[in-house]
């Protein structure tokens, strides 16, 4: 399977770097490039990338809204991974909750680069999840209560949950609880409709700012 790409940043040298590092992979295909977010909200409605590598700052209208922008346009929408300067920059953060898939630094090397893209576009696990939980356990903005859906957790719900925020994938999960993989799938997606959230990044998030991880 070839994985489409599209890239946003206003830096021209940074695009022209990130597509000769991704064009040289095989299974790789840079369909669209655009230097502002309104830029990229036009380009990715018109190429239907699986993957945008999104800057957080960009003319007209920055990466966070460009996100939400380009997750509420398409029904299928791609993962989205903010490249940033700085990794406990707010403005990540609010890309994070806004519906990014993870985010990478621009300092990365190639290898980190292409290792982060098919992780997004083909597996079910957290892109770096030390990062995000550092991240999130940073910027939370704490509830003054606890949120209903948090009691509406199961047990097995709420023990999946710990183990998504740790970065295992479904399979991973499966075996460290015993069970089949469509067991954890099934309870995956409960969780995702119980927190409100549209994936394991976003859930992560909800369950630090609702103190989750830090309740047993």
């Amino acid at each position: 399977m070839t994985i489409r790409i599209v890239l946003a940043d206003d830096e021209r040298m940074v695009r022209t770097a990130l597509r000769a590092i991704l064009s040289a992979e095989p299974d790789f295909e840079v369909v669209g490039e655009a230097a502002t977010g309104a830029e990229a909200v036009t380009v990715v409605r018109d190429r239907r990338p699986d993957v945008v590598l999104m800057d957080v700052r960009m003319p007209e209208i920055d990466g966070i809204r460009a996100t939400e922008q380009i997750l509420a346009m398409l029904p299928d929408p791609p993962r989205i991974v903010v490249v940033t300067t700085f990794e406990n920059d707010s403005y990540v953060y609010d890309a994070l909750r806004a519906g990014a898939a993870g985010f990478l630094l621009k300092r990365a090397e190639a290898d980190a680069l292409v290792q982060a893209v098919r992780l997004v576009a083909r597996t079910d696990t957290l892109l770096f999840p030390s990062a995000v939980r550092s991240l999130a356990a940073e910027h939370a903005r704490a509830y003054p209560a606890p949120p209903p859906w948090v009691a509406r957790l199961t047990c097995r719900e709420s023990e999946v949950l710990r183990l998504m925020a740790q970065g295992l994938t479904n399979a991973e999960i499966a075996r460290r609880m015993d069970v089949g993989p469509a067991t954890v799938k099934s309870h995956v997606a409960a969780v995702l409709a119980k927190t409100g959230t549209r994936d394991r990044t976003q859930a992560v998030i909800a369950a630090y700012e609702a103190g989750f991880m830090n309740a047993r």
